[in-house]
């Protein structure tokens, strides 16, 4: 069991030198089990281990005795002890959700009261192996797709699950050879969940009658859907950054004909990205409204726009579908000395560009990225500024003689009138020298006579 939770620990960098571990106990056998080992392993890991208990206030005497147990462990090994009581049931009423997410919510929320107090650590939690199972097999039920079925991972953010590559018969095993007598939840035998009777009913049925190794076989199969899963997910976000023209915190404008060249899958995945950096999160996105997105994008139509919940919408304005938060868009006005060799922040548009100057002979002129240009540095000064547009400014387009009104080039590229005042301009001694994300001028272009070049790159945090 410490060999097995150790390789975990180490493989998936769960645990660093000096975390403080805040240890969810219940005082059941999977949490009794993490507790014991990793005080077992903290020593030659070198981390600190702290408690956290919360009484649901649901089980009566029973909850009061858990509580007294591990405050009663915690007690004899001299490890610091946390304890909360709640009301489960009346907090899952006055915010309407399940019991099983009002208990979640509320261990969560209290582990991570705890965890705030010190400036370095994690939320270990029992997770198992046949959790993972049934976790696996109770969202099949409802539906999802590779990234459901990748399961719980063993470190998500500040919570990370050392047990996962443990079974419930090793689990007990252990708490009988180290004479660890865990409290007895009954609830866990009540087949009132869907999760108990996944675990009562349904996995012994298959068990018996089509896979002996069902559990084992659920934990390689999250492990397979993980890892397909992360290269689905780096791809989507190379895609999305392929096609995207511009982006701030109300808005992601992306060209939809780019966007229709991808595949149908990660069209999906592209606009899910999107929306969850609109909104935050993916929840009240339907798989209505991701269909209803590609039908727009298809269509021939300009100005029409859907509403999605959480006041975000998507419309199409020429050529670009647009996704963005409804949302009053005041006028921002910005002006930025650019610094050689250093980091500019642009705090209107969170955002920040890099300058260095390199030689010729380091640049690959063959490089394409809408957000990283390269200039003629000989031909300019540090009178560089980063700043957004001005009545009467005018360009000179690469591959053009003279020059024309910036008004008549944002037009040109079908940029919609309420998003030409974001748009980053990058100035030399007051001539635009880059309209970033678009195109660059003639003036300042790299030539076989150039020697010094300057690169900047543009970049939204």
């Amino acid at each position: 069991m410490k060999h097995i939770v150790k390789n975990t620990i180490i493989q998936y960098n769960l645990i660093e030198k000096d975390d403080n571990i805040i240890i969810g106990v219940s005082g059941g056998h999977d949490s009794m089990t993490l507790l014991y080992v990793l005080m077992d392993l903290s020593s030659s890991i070198n981390f600190k281990i702290h408690v956290a208990h919360v009484n649901h206030g649901v089980r009566g005497e029973d909850a009061d005795e858990d509580e007294k147990y591990v405050k009663k462990v915690c007690s004899d090994f001299n490890i610091p002890f946390y304890s909360k009581k709640v009301n489960m049931d009346e907090y899952a009423k006055k915010y309407k959700l399940t019991k099983e997410e009002a208990g979640r919510e509320i261990r969560y929320s209290f582990f991570r009261e705890i965890l705030n107090r010190f400036k370095k650590g994690k939320i270990a939690v029992a997770h198992n192996k046949n959790d993972q199972a049934e976790t696996l097999i109770m969202r099949f039920i409802r539906g999802t797709g590779i990234d459901g079925l990748r399961g719980m991972e063993y470190k998500n953010g500040d919570i990370i699950r050392p047990l996962l590559d443990v079974g419930r018969e090793e689990i007990e095993k252990y708490c009988e050879e180290n004479n660890i007598e865990p409290r007895i939840d009954r609830t866990n035998f009540e087949t009132i969940y869907g999760r108990n009777k996944v675990r009562l009913e349904l996995i012994p049925y298959i068990v018996e009658n089509f896979n002996l190794g069902i559990i084992d076989t659920l934990s390689r199969t999250s492990k397979i859907m993980k890892n397909d899963s992360d290269f689905l997910i780096s791809y989507t976000k190379k895609c999305y950054e392929d096609i995207v023209i511009m982006e701030d915190e109300l808005s992601i404008h992306i060209n939809n004909e780019k966007f229709l060249k991808l595949h149908n899958a990660i069209r999906n995945r592209v606009l899910r990205y999107s929306l969850e950096k609109i909104n935050g999160n993916l929840q009240g996105i339907e798989e209505k409204h991701i269909k209803d997105i590609i039908k727009l994008a298809n269509s021939k139509t300009t100005g029409k726009l859907i509403n999605i919940s959480n006041n975000i919408i998507v419309r199409k304005n020429y050529n670009n579908l647009i996704v963005e938060k409804n949302a009053i868009r005041e006028r921002i006005s910005y002006n930025y000395k650019v610094g050689i060799n250093t980091v500019t922040l642009i705090e209107e548009l969170d955002a920040k560009i890099e300058a260095k100057i390199l030689p010729v002979s380091l640049i690959d002129l063959n490089f394409s990225n809408r957000f990283i240009k390269y200039f003629d540095y000989d031909k300019l000064s540090d009178n560089i500024y980063i700043r957004n547009r001005k009545n009467g400014d005018r360009f000179t387009p690469m591959g053009m003689n003279g020059s024309k009104k910036l008004k008549d080039f944002f037009i040109d590229e079908k940029i919609p009138k309420e998003y030409r005042d974001i748009i980053p301009i990058i100035e030399h001694d007051g001539d635009i020298m880059w309209i970033v994300g678009y195109r660059i001028s003639e003036k300042y272009k790299i030539t076989s006579n150039t020697k010094n070049v300057l690169v900047l790159k543009y970049i939204n945090t």
